[in-house]
């Protein structure tokens, strides 16, 4: 088992990374969390394979779970699946003690904290990531929320779970696609925080694609501890947490503007390429920097770009980015490898280079 501190202002918590769910029934003891309503929420993929092994742990340590399955897609993160998600809370007479166990991937996750920050003013949740693109990124750090209106996460709170519990076996269940759309939010971490990581994923990677348990595992724990230690020197986005969103707000537009048809994952993949396009012609990073990306983006099957979209459709929609300060977009660009800053001082001729480089008539 491997234990990483998250410590806020408003919380610290463990990320424990295992190799099963056999040690969740006794975390939730030491986190006094036992004898409490608890419920699972879970859309019907995850649900389907894994609610009763959650379910015979959360039996060692309650007599009342509850269960509440959902639609899969990101289509369904909304308001509309929030107020199902309150109705059911309310019918079942959940107070302040019932636990909410997020047992999925991001959208999951993110729903079920932005419930349970909201219901009753703040009730406790579990995540439980089974996703990679969970497990690296967002499963850690208290980003809970919902779309609305053609805007990403543009409703949410920041709310810290009671811990994070990863067990790394259910990415063996995994569909090729969604590990490759994690990988987008592990190369990212490389880029942004450690040219060292980024060597490592690169000597690394046929060991990563082909899932060799021990590479796989200190990959993860990597990148909870970066991670982990942004979010510890900055829980609400006031500064350095920023950097997180390293390929976002490009790849939010073009998954939005997308309708959702290329996975999150792969669009940050998209925006990653295009912020690195953008620097390259700063002089901030080389060609020989960007092709290096952009080859281990393509190694893991992520899009380099994309058609059927419209480039001034994708830069209208940025400024629905909740990065967005007096009308300008906030960006975080490389100065080379493991090193990036933020700055609102591009230009619209820079930006609109920038997604035409990945979004092709």
């Amino acid at each position: 088992m491997e234990r990483i501190l998250v410590t806020t202002p408003a919380k610290t918590y463990p990320i424990v990374i295992e190799q099963s769910f056999n040690n969740l029934s006794e975390l939730i003891q030491e986190q006094k969390l036992s004898n409490r309503k608890m419920c699972i929420v879970a859309d019907e993929n995850t649900d389907k394979l894994y609610r009763q092994a959650i379910t015979e742990q959360l039996k060692k340590v309650t007599d009342d779970v509850y269960y509440y399955c959902f639609k899969a897609g990101e289509q369904y993160k909304n308001l509309e699946t929030i107020y199902d998600f309150y109705k059911f809370f309310q019918q079942n007479r959940f107070d302040r003690k019932t636990v909410v166990v997020a047992l999925g991937g991001g959208v999951c996750g993110d729903m079920a904290g932005f419930s349970a920050a909201t219901y009753l003013r703040g009730i406790p949740f579990i995540q439980i990531p089974t996703t990679l693109l969970a497990q690296v990124d967002s499963s850690v750090g208290g980003k809970t929320g919902v779309d609305f209106n053609g805007a990403k996460n543009s409703i949410g709170a920041f709310y810290q779970p009671e811990f994070v519990y990863i067990n790394t076996a259910t990415l063996e269940t995994l569909p090729k696609r969604e590990f490759s759309a994690g990988m987008a939010e592990v190369i990212k971490y490389g880029c942004i925080l450690s040219e060292q990581f980024f060597q490592f994923l690169i000597e690394q990677k046929q060991s990563i694609k082909s899932m060799e348990h021990t590479v796989l595992c200190d990959m993860i724990k990597q990148c909870c501890l970066m991670k982990a230690d942004v979010v510890s020197k900055d829980e609400k986005e006031n500064g350095l947490r920023e950097i997180l969103n390293f390929g976002h707000t490009i790849g939010h537009a073009i998954e939005t503007k997308l309708e959702f048809e290329l996975l999150h994952g792969e669009c940050v993949a998209l925006g990653i390429i295009a912020i690195l396009e953008l620097a390259r012609k700063r002089k901030e990073i080389t060609q020989q920097q960007l092709q290096q990306v952009k080859q281990l983006l393509q190694y893991f099957d992520l899009p380099i770009c994309v058609n059927n979209v419209s480039q001034k459709s994708i830069y209208e929609q940025m400024f629905l980015d909740k990065k967005v300060k007096q009308n300008k977009i906030r960006f975080v660009l490389p100065k080379g490898i493991g090193e990036v800053y933020t700055t609102s001082e591009v230009s619209e001729k820079e930006i609109m280079e920038a997604i035409n480089f990945v979004v092709k008539i």
